[in-house]
């Protein structure tokens, strides 16, 4: 395992060392059992040890828990695979076990459960030590089988079953509909526009009344919680709330009713809005990313 550490200060000018190794669950927590006041500087991508002699702790921590330890584990590891070997197309084996596999969630949070499992960007595979090979092979199985499914054939296998189901029409059907930008609200209870309202569809700004009376086989299929107790459905345009919009908006004193709920629109709660800041920020957060590298 690759270890670094230099004697620096960084930040305010605080006396510490920098250390840097790969990644891993296992690694990092017995690390930071060990150095309690490390902090991970994302700036740099190393670790922060404060003190003026944080360099010579971090090296004498390295030397009692790599050097002999886990080389031992490793022998030990390798000799108990050469006994018991498995095979599969996803392993290779080299100076310790190599999984290569097509890109796959479950895959990942499988060997993420795996200590000392690290991911190697270079190869484009996940490298496992001999020490960890019990633990990989009790995952494996589920890890093979995640793998099988995000083979190209096997997604498009998946693809076309999904796009040949009723379902998928149904779905293509409501996202038309929600890119309309439309909403359906009663004649008789109109809402404030401009404000931050919560709706069967999430939280909007209404722009607009246009007046235009909604098709009642429509509403029945894409809004089948908005009910007009008298009179009838009008169309109202709105626009998804920006960040600045949700921190400044009012939440309900009161729980929502059902008759606000058959309204179709209704004063959001406080756990609704702290959600909705946090999916803005992140949208916002993101499109300032586009810009930029567009520029």
């Amino acid at each position: 395992m690759q270890f670094s550490a230099t004697q620096r200060a960084v930040g305010n000018g605080a006396p510490g060392a920098t250390a840097a190794f790969p990644y891993d669950r296992m690694t990092v927590e017995r690390f930071r059992a060990a150095f309690p006041r490390a902090r991970w500087r994302d700036d740099l991508g190393v670790w922060f040890v404060p003190g003026a002699t944080a360099e010579r702790r971090l090296n004498a921590w390295f030397s009692r828990e790599w050097s002999g330890v886990l080389t031992y584990a490793d022998e030990r590891g390798r000799d108990a695979f050469a006994f018991d070997p498995f095979e599969s197309t996803y392993l290779e084996v080299a100076d310790d076990l190599v999984v290569r596999t097509p890109y796959s969630r479950a895959v990942v949070a499988e060997l993420r459960m795996v200590p000392w499992a690290r991911w190697d960007p270079a190869a484009k595979a996940w490298r496992v030590p001999f020490r960890s090979l019990e633990e990989l092979r009790r995952r494996w199985p589920a890890i093979e089988d995640a793998a099988r499914l995000a083979e190209p054939e096997e997604r498009r296998k998946r693809e076309a079953s999904r796009r040949a189901s009723p379902e998928h029409a149904d779905r293509l059907a409501e996202a038309a509909e929600r890119r309309r930008n439309r909403y359906p609200v009663p004649a008789d209870a109109l809402p404030p526009l401009g404000r931050v309202l919560m709706t069967h569809v999430g939280c909007a700004v209404f722009e607009a009344i246009t007046g235009e009376v909604v098709e009642p086989t429509v509403a029945a299929r894409f809004y089948p919680g908005v009910v007009a107790v008298t009179g009838t459905l009008v169309w109202a345009t709105w626009r998804s709330p920006t960040h600045d919009e949700l921190v400044r908006a009012w939440p309900a004193r009161e729980k929502t009713g059902p008759a606000e709920t058959a309204r179709g629109w209704w004063q959001p709660t406080i756990a609704v809005l702290r959600e909705e800041r946090r999916r803005a920020a992140s949208r916002e957060r993101a499109r300032a990313t586009r810009r930029s590298r567009a520029a």
